[in-house]
């Protein structure tokens, strides 16, 4: 214990350190730890006033995640909770000024911490931040108390149901900071020491719990917990810890501290043994885990990617040049015209403007931005790249053509990624030359936003390359989840059995809005017709019709006609203004029904000989989760995923599948594979053969295991 907080005097000040890398979690040691050093201090002759920092590059990032799992019952929740509560009114309670000196981060219970001291200062470049609800839970140690004393209810009710955190001068202008330290004036330590001693002269203290809101402030607080629970019903549809924080914050308005406080555990505590959480703490640490590849040792060497190209300027390689772009990467952007070069920079600069628009750049920012890409006709400038990403039309001859051409134009240890959603990346490695250096580099839809990139490993691929597309996710903000190569890899492979579903449930009698709807207040963003509209009906159609030119299928089963037949009529989503929507105009995002669509599903019925029925939403959420769960499984039986939580870290960045539900095969667990695979084979009875249980989740079932149970997943 003396190890991870330490104690000594300065300057007639006791300093207590927090030494618990990486980030200082608040294990149970480091809590006694501090109980006990600011008890010491207190009580210290040779210490006017105290201050707490954090060792390292940051204060405190929070509670040690794992210490929730230990929290079996709402009981335990309590009792640990109580305990934490009683902890911290004893540092407030201390009779010497008590000063947090900031620096790095203060989130999660570094904050509460911070809040139950009397002071708080810090560097400018900190950041505070209360993102409890993005693990499912809310803040269990006061949070939901303090913090609307200091910030008032506005302001706590953001941080509390958002999770953002805030940078030190914003939450210095909010009374959460009381005084940000300027470099120029020394170090943090010296700074916190001389602002403490200030403090010291006078004996000056302030317990957080004792400030007292007007009724002014309570009526305003008042309103916007109202607010707040509107604002929710649209943005945590089926998530129940960002109302539990608006709750606990309420009840802070309603009520004396102590009250509040008593009410503020009763939620914790609901919280912390939830589903809800459990499936976001999977996801936390699932998100850590993609990063080891079992057979990639952690010192594989990895190439710093410095100068990078994208061929082709369409909407995903625009996007891609976006990406590098924004990681501060010089990007050439290849074009086979000028025309086409042209469209692809007008997109950039509207997409760039667009988030100007927001405030979210500079013009200054938007120009030295665009200044990293540089457009081109030609492949000069190709040798001098450390990266060449292609996206291609997804043709396999044209990209195989593609792949030829980079083998001579670039250096041999330039590293050749496909964009390809669907496509075998040895083909296109052994048309290169040089099939260690090429795999697949699947970006999803807008790839300048959405955070999951699918590595795909070839036949041949090295260690080194894919120890390089790791490292390089992280620089472009990406997820990198290694997947092996099969057709539509795992995300889209995946995809092709939930697609599938959607279709038969409306040519069996749901429509296309009970659809969309039914799986976005399940948690999606977007419904599957929603999210094609969006996508471009066309690209599943072009794969469609290779896939007919092969004697293949995307999915076993019948395969619905309507797409193809919306794809013939020009009908390809919002760009063409019409598709499984009507739109204003092509472009356009206001959508209304189309009466075609219902007419198509009922002539599909029809030649099928299917008689249309009313359909439950439990259904649609039953069949679509159902055909994910199976195909995963298999997937993760084959060996193209390593692990299932790579598959649920695939859906939730790739897919939007909601986090608090932990993913598609997380989800399985919780509903039961007893029960998933009794739906299989109940679809089996009713729909036919194509509806064959994975073996692996037959067998999980007869042992009464869960994917996430031990030795469940294929190493």
């Amino acid at each position: 214990m003396a190890d991870l907080v330490r104690y000594e005097i300065k300057d007639g000040v006791a300093v207590i350190t927090i030494d618990n890398p990486p980030v200082n979690a608040l294990s149970p040691a480091v809590w006694e730890g501090i109980d006990q050093a600011v008890a010491r201090a207190s009580a210290d002759p040779a210490a006017e006033a105290i201050v707490l920092i954090g060792a390292g590059t940051t204060f405190i990032a929070g509670a040690d995640i794992k210490v929730f799992d230990t929290l079996k019952t709402r009981e335990d929740s309590m009792t640990r909770s109580a305990g934490t509560h009683a902890l911290l009114r004893r540092l407030e309670d201390a009779p010497k000024p008590l000063v947090a000196a900031i620096h790095g981060n203060a989130l999660g219970g570094g904050l509460e911490v911070a809040q139950a001291c009397h002071f708080r200062v810090a560097t400018k470049d900190a950041k505070v931040g209360q993102p409890e609800v993005l693990l499912g839970i809310i803040p269990g140690a006061g949070g939901t108390q303090r913090l609307p004393r200091l910030a008032g209810a506005k302001m706590a009710l953001e941080m509390s149901t958002d999770g953002k955190p805030v940078p030190a001068p914003k939450a210095q202008q909010a009374g959460i900071i009381d005084q940000v330290i300027d470099s120029r004036d020394g170090d943090l330590l010296t700074g916190a020491i001389g602002f403490a001693k200030s403090k010291a002269k006078n004996r000056e203290t302030r317990k957080t719990r004792e400030i007292s809101l007007s009724d002014d402030q309570k009526k305003a607080g008042l309103e916007a917990v109202e607010a707040a629970r509107a604002a929710l019903q649209k943005t945590a549809k089926g998530m129940h810890a960002p109302h539990a924080a608006v709750n606990a914050i309420e009840a802070g308005l309603r009520r004396p501290f102590d009250e509040g406080s008593v009410r503020e555990r009763e939620l914790f505590a609901e919280c912390v043994v939830s589903t809800e959480s459990k499936a976001l703490r999977h996801l936390f640490f699932a998100e850590r885990e993609v990063a080891k590849v079992p057979d990639v040792p952690k010192d594989t060497a990895a190439k710093d990617v410095k100068r990078a190209a994208v061929v082709g300027a369409g909407t995903m390689g625009g996007g891609i040049a976006m990406t590098y772009a924004n990681a501060g990467i010089p990007v050439l952007l290849k074009e086979v015209d000028q025309a086409a070069l042209d469209r692809g920079l007008a997109t950039i600069r509207r997409n760039y403007d667009v988030t100007m628009s927001k405030g979210k750049m500079t013009a200054e920012q938007v120009e030295k931005t665009m200044a990293l890409i540089t457009p081109t006709t030609s492949y000069d400038g190709f040798d001098q790249v450390d990266i060449v990403v292609e996206a291609v039309f997804e043709n396999m001859d044209l990209k195989k053509a593609t792949f030829a051409e980079l083998g001579r134009v670039t250096r041999p240890d330039a590293v050749l990624a496909s964009n390809s959603s669907t496509l075998d990346i040895d083909e296109f490695a052994r048309a290169s030359g040089r099939p260690s250096q090429v795999l697949g580099h699947h970006f999803f839809s807008p790839a300048n936003v959405m955070k999951l990139l699918e590595i795909v490993r070839g036949r041949d691929t090295s260690k080194e390359a894919i120890a390089t597309s790791l490292k390089l996710a992280k620089k472009l903000g990406k997820v990198g989840v290694v997947v092996g190569n099969c057709f539509g890899f795992v995300a889209n492979r995946m995809l092709a059995y939930y697609m599938r579903e959607a279709y038969l449930l409306l040519e069996e009698g749901a429509s296309v809005e009970q659809i969309d709807r039914t799986l976005t207040e399940f948690g999606l963003p977007v419904g599957p017709y929603g999210m094609q509209d969006i996508a471009g009906i066309d690209v599943g159609a072009r794969i469609r019709q290779y896939l007919k030119s092969i004697g293949k299928t995307r999915a076993e089963g019948p395969q619905s006609e309507i797409p193809d037949q919306l794809f013939e009529m020009g009908r390809y989503g919002q760009k063409t203004g019409a598709g499984w929507y009507k739109y204003d105009a092509p472009g356009s995002r206001n959508r209304t029904s189309d009466p075609l669509i219902e007419q198509l599903a009922e002539h599909a019925a029809k030649k099928r000989g299917i008689t249309r029925r009313p359909i439950a939403d439990e259904e649609i959420i039953a069949r679509i989760t159902t055909a994910l769960a199976n195909e995963g499984a298999r997937v993760l039986e084959e060996g193209y995923a390593t692990r299932a939580s790579d598959i649920d870290i695939i859906y939730a960045y790739g897919f939007g599948f909601p986090r608090h539900r932990g993913g598609p095969m997380f989800y399985a667990d919780t509903v039961g594979l007893d029960t998933v695979l009794a739906r299989v084979k109940e679809y089996r009875a009713r729909f036919g053969d194509y509806w064959e249980p994975a073996p692996l989740l037959e067998k999980l079932a007869a042992e009464g295991r869960g994917f996430y149970s031990e030795a469940t997943v294929k190493a």
